[in-house]
C-alpha cells in the first residue's frame, strides 16, 4: 500500500523515530564514501510550480546518490497549464515514475495528486505545510541532543506553512513549541486547534518573542513575506520588526540556543547576519541535512 506524505500527520510517531536514525546512518555512510544503490532503478518526478535551491537540488541528489535517477517537470511545462485535469496528470505520472514530489502555492492540487496517483506523492512545499523542511530541521536538533523531545521550541515570525508543520510535529512528538507573530500574522487556526485535540504537544502562541523564547533551546525564524506576498513586503517589513531574532532577544533564550532558518534568508530583517553566522547558528548543517533527510523519506516511500 502506497505512503505519502502530503502533511507531517501522515506520519506516526515512530515513523519519525525511524526517519532519524536512517538519516543519520545515511549521513554517516556518505562521509564514509559508501556508495548507495537501494533505489537503482527508481525514477523520482519532481513537478515544481515555485523557484527553489535547497530543495530541488538536495532531492536530485538523494535520489540519484541511492541509484536512482529524477525528471524535474516545471509545472507551466505540463498540460497542468492548459487546464489538463489533474486526475488525469496523476494517473499518467504514475505510469512513468516511481514518486513524486511536488512544491506548488496549492496544497489541495497536491492532495488532489494523491487521490489519483497510484505511487507516492511528496509534499516539497505548499502555502499551507513545509512537512519534508520540519523533518530536516527536527533531525538536525536530534543529532546535536539525544532528549530533543524534551526541549522548549521557539517560531518567531510568519504564522506560515513553516509554523504550522512546527505545529503538526510538536503535537506528534509532544514537543514544547511556543509561537510568537504578530497580531493577524498567527498559524492556521484550524491546524492548531486539530493539534491542541488530536496532538499531545504543548502549543501556546503569543504576540511576544521575549515569551516565545524564554529559555528556549531551539529557536526558528523565515522570511516575513513568503513567495506569493511579495505586494505585502513592505507593509510586513514594518509590522515585524519587533519580531528580529537578533543578539538581544537571543539573551531571554537558555545558554548555547540553536539557531535555525530554512532559508533563504533576508539578512538584516528576520535575522541579524551576527546572528546566522554566529557560533549557535546550525542553519548550514540544517541545509545539509535535507540531503540525508529526502534519503530516508525516498527509501521509505518507494518500494
Amino acid at each position: 500500500m502506497k505512503k505519502n506524505i502530503l502533511t507531517l500527520w501522515d506520519l506516526s510517531e515512530d515513523d519519525y523515530l525511524w526517519l532519524i536514525r536512517r538519516t543519520s546512518e545515511l549521513k554517516n555512510r556518505r562521509k564514509q564514501g559508501v556508495v548507495e544503490s537501494s533505489l537503482a532503478g527508481k525514477t523520482l518526478g519532481l513537478l515544481f510550480e515555485k523557484p527553489s535551491t535547497r530543495t530541488r537540488i538536495s532531492f536530485e541528489a538523494a535520489i540519484c546518490q541511492l541509484g536512482g535517477s529524477s525528471i524535474f517537470i516545471s509545472m507551466r511545462d505540463t498540460q497542468l497549464s492548459r487546464n489538463e485535469p489533474i486526475a488525469d496528470t496523476a494517473r499518467v505520472l504514475s505510469g512513468y515514475l516511481d514518486a513524486i514530489a511536488i512544491r506548488s502555492y496549492s496544497q489541495d492540487l497536491i492532495e488532489q495528486m494523491a487521490q489519483y496517483s497510484e505511487i507516492p506523492i511528496i509534499n516539497a512545499l505548499s502555502d499551507l505545510y513545509h512537512p519534508c523542511q520540519i523533518l530536516s530541521d527536527i533531525y538536525t536538533v536530534a543529532e546535536h541532543i539525544e532528549n530533543f523531545q524534551d526541549l522548549k521550541y521557539a517560531w518567531i515570525g510568519d504564522g506560515n506553512n513553516m509554523a504550522n508543520s512546527w505545529i503538526n510535529v510538536s503535537a506528534i512528538l509532544g514537543l514544547s513549541l511556543t509561537i510568537a507573530c504578530p497580531k493577524d500574522y498567527s498559524p492556521n487556526p484550524d491546524i492548531l486547534d486539530t493539534a491542541r485535540k488530536q496532538g499531545k504537544g504543548k502549543i501556546h502562541v503569543t504576540t511576544s518573542p521575549i515569551e516565545a523564547v524564554k529559555d528556549a533551546n531551539v529557536i526558528n525564524t523565515d522570511v516575513w513575506a513568503s513567495m506569493g506576498q511579495e505586494h505585502e513586503s513592505d507593509e510586513r517589513k514594518e509590522i515585524f520588526v519587533p519580531y528580529q531574532v537578533n543578539k538581544d532577544l537571543l539573551t531571554h533564550a537558555a545558554p548555547n540556543a540553536m539557531i535555525l532558518h530554512c532559508l533563504p534568508a533576508h539578512r538584516g530583517e528576520e535575522i541579524t547576519d551576527d546572528v546566522i553566522e554566529g557560533p549557535h547558528s546550525f542553519v548550514w548543517t540544517q541545509a545539509e541535512n535535507k540531503l540525508h533527510m529526502h534519503k530516508a523519506i525516498l527509501e521509505m516511500l518507494i518500494q
